[in-house]
């Protein structure tokens, strides 16, 4: 019987650091707190809001963590580059990507305008794939690497108005499934979480006295239970999960639809 791919043995988090992207605010911050209450050195991605990134940052530090800020759009490459080469330069490979970074630009598909489509797609689905692409030769080298992709339910259940961030999650996952083929023998996972209705910034605005109602759990969900999920697929435990697709949304995705009324 083969014994398979040769795999890093010892801690990981000594020998490279992780990087979520999209990290000053929501379910980004709250990955990047438990990576590094994990042991793994952060890098706490954003693109605007230094101010948020450094209080995360900050955060971590106090409670015994590493972390660095680093600023960067996913949607180009040269912003990419930069941010790997100072995270390597000072916590070594990105064993660990965590993409998160993602926008919403909600319109109704006849009225949806090129670049609304376009920007969308260019955050949420092509810079996962560029960092994902730039993440994986390290992670190759070192025998060991886990990457994490936060898709969303509009992924799987039909969101009206939702049509380019539907895309691109939809999109992410099957990013997730084909990487997580090319490089199972490497000792590399790829998998996503799919958030449903979780409280943040980007989604207070929908949550009011009713949408409790079609949730079979009865609540919407906090940020550090999708980071909860994110540090077990990161972590050397989950090393036979690979191209999983797991929804975090109090059961919305399964709950049954009731047939229309004769």
């Amino acid at each position: 019987m083969s014994k398979g791919p040769r795999l890093m043995t010892g801690d990981p988090t000594e020998r490279g650091c992780a990087l979520v992207t999209g990290a000053s605010r929501g379910i980004g911050e709250a990955c990047a707190h438990r990576l590094a209450a994990s042991g793994w050195a952060v890098g706490v991605n954003f693109r605007s809001n230094e101010t948020l990134a450094e209080e995360t940052v900050a955060a971590i530090v106090r409670e015994g963590g590493r972390a660095i800020a680093l600023a960067g759009d996913v949607s180009k490459q040269r912003d990419i580059e930069q941010m790997f080469e100072r995270l390597e330069a000072e916590h070594g490979p990105v064993l660990v990507l965590v993409n998160n970074a993602g926008l919403t630009d909600d319109a109704l598909g006849a009225q949806l305008r090129d670049e609304d489509w376009e920007r969308v797609i260019d955050t949420n689905l092509s810079g996962a794939f560029r960092t994902t692409r730039r993440a994986l030769r390290p992670m190759m080298r070192a025998r060991f690497g886990r990457i994490v992709n936060v898709a969303s339910l509009s992924a799987i259940r039909a969101i009206p108005g939702q049509a380019n961030y539907s895309a691109s999650k939809a999109g992410l996952i099957g990013l997730t499934m084909t990487i997580a083929v090319e490089v199972a023998r490497r000792g590399i996972t790829v998998n996503a979480v799919a958030p449903g209705l979780i409280e943040t910034d980007m989604t207070r605005e929908l949550i009011d006295d009713n949408v409790h109602r079609r949730i079979p759990a009865m609540r919407v969900g906090e940020a550090p239970e999708v980071a909860s999920c994110v540090d077990f697929l990161a972590s050397p435990s989950a090393g036979y999960i690979t191209g999983a697709v797991v929804p975090i949304d109090g059961g919305l995705s399964v709950v049954a639809i009731s047939p229309p009324e004769r």
